[in-house]
């Protein structure tokens, strides 16, 4: 599908959305809420929701713009996210995560590669897994790499994969000198160079498609490649100094505010139709310990997006300037987006315990608590993250910096 290119005279120097993604992501809220069963039936998403994100230019979001992206920057990607999950998470999330290895792969590749990619109005899809499960043996040019993977989320509509692998060389692991530890890199194969596994049965975010698969000792020129923890783009400007973790945090957060603000909405909807059908909450123990608990949602909720926009705020400010992001910077993402993750797993419960019948039955709000609590299980979240953040926090991580998942020692 041919998608319309992004000029440069769009471009804008601002932190704002010249392009007016927001809007257009809400614009297709009905679209988006239409598909969404066809989706789930599928494990995937729809012909139509794929074309209409292409068309509204959501495909680039991420993209350079010298290849005709928009570049958007964090605080308007987050609102483009939330606004595509509160029509349906599976549509935001194939959306962050393709878009995630789609940029990374256009700003960190070399120039060449980048422009083959995504040169004239190429537009290039990149999805998979990056996680270090492959191996990678080096070769003249380039590397031998196999491996297995899982939750290749939104596969089914790209045209090349992002996968990780471990370097070996002669039989060894080969050091980065960067890190001081075994050298992980991301693979950019094609598609076809894959065996892709029909094997998506899940509880929740169902049409995201997120299947496993296996490459078998596919050559991958070494220009097809970029180290995982790259913080510097060879295309591209700040936006890409986050490195892919952080920038996956964006979708990831963004995906925990739409699911989240659905949910109570769909709890106040049900609340207003109590006095018509008195049965609906009242069965499920509703009337004041419901209008409690669900005050209390509310506040957590909105004090978890305040924090949210707080930190990444504070990020966009950061990113102009020269030298390393601080670890403060990261750790205050990485903890807002821990914390909006539990708190809308927690309205997601409520949701489930007064929704009744209507959470039990497929439906708006069943689908909503499922992608809920299928998301809450991404690595990106949990204990071992806001034990790290606290450390950070309570003056315990001098000097350190973040790795994937944990604070270490930069190597000197």
């Amino acid at each position: 599908m041919k998608a319309a290119a992004i000029t440069a005279t769009q471009e804008n120097d601002s932190f704002g959305d010249p392009l007016g993604l927001m809007e257009r992501a809400k614009s297709l809220e009905a679209l988006l809420g239409s598909e969404a069963e066809k989706g789930e039936a599928l494990g995937r998403l729809t012909d139509g929701t794929i074309a209409a994100l292409y068309d509204a230019g959501l495909m680039r979001m991420w993209v350079p713009r010298q290849f005709g992206g928009a570049e958007l920057w964090p605080v308007a990607s987050l609102k483009v996210i939330e606004a595509l999950c509160y029509a349906d998470g599976s549509t935001g999330w194939v959306l962050m995560a393709s878009q995630l290895s789609t940029s990374t792969g256009a700003a960190y590749t070399p120039l060449s590669t980048a422009t083959e990619l995504f040169g004239g109005d190429k537009l290039t899809v990149i999805a998979g897994h990056g996680a270090p499960l492959g191996r990678a043996n080096i070769e003249k040019g380039g590397f031998r790499l196999t491996g297995n993977w899982s939750y290749a989320s939104g596969i089914h509509h790209a045209q090349y994969i992002h996968t990780g692998g471990i370097v070996f060389d002669g039989g060894e692991p080969r050091i980065d000198p960067g890190t001081g530890e075994p050298e992980f890199r991301i693979f950019l194969v094609p598609v076809g160079a894959a065996n892709l596994k029909e094997n998506w049965d899940v509880l929740g975010l169902r049409a995201t498609g997120s299947i496993d698969y296996s490459i078998e000792d596919v050559f991958v020129p070494e220009d097809f490649t970029h180290i995982q923890m790259q913080k510097t783009p060879n295309q591209g400007g700040d936006l890409y100094k986050l490195g892919i973790w952080a920038q996956g945090a964006i979708g990831h957060t963004g995906f925990a505010l739409g699911t989240g603000r659905r949910l109570l909405d769909e709890l106040a909807k049900l609340a207003r139709m109590d006095g018509k059908r008195p049965m609906l909450l009242h069965t499920q123990g509703g009337g004041e310990n419901f209008e409690v608990r669900y005050g209390e949602a509310e506040g957590k909720f909105r004090a978890a997006r305040a924090l949210v926009f707080e930190a990444w705020r504070e990020m966009e400010a950061i990113l102009p300037n020269d030298g390393p992001i601080p670890t403060r910077a990261y750790t205050l993402i990485r903890l807002a987006l821990a914390h909006v993750t539990a708190v809308t797993n927690d309205i997601a419960s409520l949701a489930f315990t007064y929704g009744g019948g209507g959470a039990l039955r497929g439906g708006v709000m069943q689908r909503f608590v499922r992608d809920v609590m299928a998301g809450a299980q991404h690595a990106t979240t949990g204990p071992l993250i806001i034990r790290q953040c606290a450390k950070d926090l309570m003056g315990m991580a001098e000097g350190k910096i973040w790795a994937v998942r944990s604070l270490v020692d930069p190597v000197k």
